[in-house]
C-alpha cells in the first residue's frame, strides 16, 4: 500500500535542502524564525537544532508540505 504522507521516506536533511533549494536561507528566516536560519545559517547547524526542537521540526516539515502541495 503506498502513503499518502508526503513525509513517508523522506529524512529531515532531505526534507530542508529541498526548503533551501526552493526558497533560499533568507526567504525561509522570514517565513520560520530561528537563528539557525538568519544567523550564519547550515544545513549542519539546522539539523541539529531541529532534531532537538520539535516545535520547530513541525514548523519545517508543515511548510515542506504546503511546497509540494502548490507544485
Amino acid at each position: 500500500m503506498i502513503s499518502k504522507d508526503p513525509l513517508h521516506g523522506k529524512t529531515l536533511e532531505a526534507i530542508l535542502n529541498e526548503l533551501v533549494t526552493h526558497f533560499g536561507w533568507e526567504a525561509l528566516g522570514e517565513m520560520i524564525r530561528i537563528n539557525c536560519f538568519t544567523s550564519n545559517p547550515s544545513i549542519k547547524s539546522s539539523l541539529t537544532f531541529l532534531r532537538k526542537t520539535p516545535w520547530a521540526r513541525k514548523r519545517v516539515e508543515d511548510l515542506y508540505v504546503n511546497m509540494i502541495d502548490r507544485k
